[in-house]
């Protein structure tokens, strides 16, 4: 018999595969009829496989509230900074809302380690998490403190990947 009790799920690491793994989990879970919604703090401007599936799947959301790829050293850090401000605003209203079985913040330990924001903030925000709610956070450079709190870690390790041979990214596998 399942026990409804909602998760802290972490994806970690320098492999290939966070948003895939936490994606995979969204399909499962929505194909068990839950509600799933995936925030993106980094990603905007592109249209990637995983936006134009969840289009055609009600009741699994996906909102881009990035700025896209950063640079180190780039000018436009204060952008960055205040798109993760509004992203941040964005989970704590959805995490409470009580509309979602599953919240992903896809890309949140990326946005975490750009010091977009605050590490206390980040564990306030999982505070917030009601207790039958799945909470997901995806990214590479997960702190202790955030691997202390969940519940659940699985840390991507890279063993080989097409990039160091030169190879661009991939339709379908990247994007």
């Amino acid at each position: 018999m399942a026990d409804n009790r909602g998760l802290v799920i972490v994806f970690t690491g320098n492999g290939k595969g966070k948003t895939t793994a936490a994606l995979g989990m969204a399909l499962r879970a929505w194909g068990q009829g839950m509600k799933i919604l995936v925030l993106q703090f980094i990603k905007g401007g592109w249209v990637y496989g995983e936006l134009l599936a969840s289009g055609k799947l009600a009741g699994f959301e996906i909102r881009q509230l990035g700025e896209g790829f950063i640079r180190e050293g780039g000018k436009d850090a204060e952008v960055h900074k205040q798109a993760a401000r509004k992203a941040l605003e964005e989970a704590r209203g959805e995490i409470t809302s009580g509309r979602w079985d599953m919240v992903i913040l896809d890309e949140i330990v990326y946005a975490l380690g750009y010091n977009l924001f605050e590490e206390q903030e980040l564990l306030d925000l999982i505070s917030l998490k009601p207790p039958e709610l799945h909470l997901v956070l995806t990214g590479r450079g997960a702190p202790r403190s955030l691997i202390d709190r969940a519940d659940l870690v699985t840390e991507m390790k890279e063993v080989k990947h097409p990039y160091r041979q030169g190879m661009k990214a991939q339709k379908g596998v990247e994007f």
